[in-house]
């Protein structure tokens, strides 16, 4: 491979892998902040309860946290990756690192959303908190550190990386 192309390569790295980390990381920002709204808006808010959105809010934000690290695991699994870089090549990998990242993080943006649409119908700011902890864990989860993407491509295509 031509140094040309390795270094189109790399900075296809780095372009995706910045764009991808900031995403994730302004959803984070937006889930803080989703907690300090619910929390300064604690005051405006009638508390009412609400039992079948109570187990229904848990069951979901249950379902979408497990499906996140099952959604992750399954979709960067060896075999899947293996196949991706077989076919696609270097650029078809990073694809579907960013996308996959990005997938599992919008599932953390929507436990975050389901949190607080909830603490606007109850007036408890639980959901809130509780859903906005799941969805940290979601996003930590899926942040994507360049050194694991680097070491992705050397494992799979290694040809690209020097």
């Amino acid at each position: 491979m031509s140094s040309n192309q390795l270094a189109g390569i790399q900075a296809e790295l780095f372009r995706r892998h910045r764009a991808t980390a900031t995403t994730v990381a302004g959803l984070l920002i937006a889930v803080v902040l989703l907690s300090v709204v619910a929390r300064l808006g604690k005051g405006f808010l009638r508390h009412q309860n609400n039992p079948p959105l109570d187990i229904a809010l848990r069951i979901t934000i249950l379902v979408f946290g497990l499906g996140s690290v099952a959604l992750r695991r399954t979709k960067f699994a060896a075999m899947r990756l293996q196949d991706i870089a077989a076919l696609q090549g270097a650029t078809g990998l990073l694809q579907t690192l960013e996308k996959t990242t990005l997938q599992v993080a919008l599932l953390g943006a929507v436990i975050a959303a389901m949190g607080f649409v909830a603490t606007l119908l109850t007036g408890n700011d639980f959901y809130t908190y509780g859903a906005g902890l799941v969805a940290v864990a979601v996003l930590l989860y899926c942040y994507p550190f360049r050194t694991s993407w680097q070491r992705t491509l050397q494992q799979f295509t290694p040809e690209t990386i020097e």
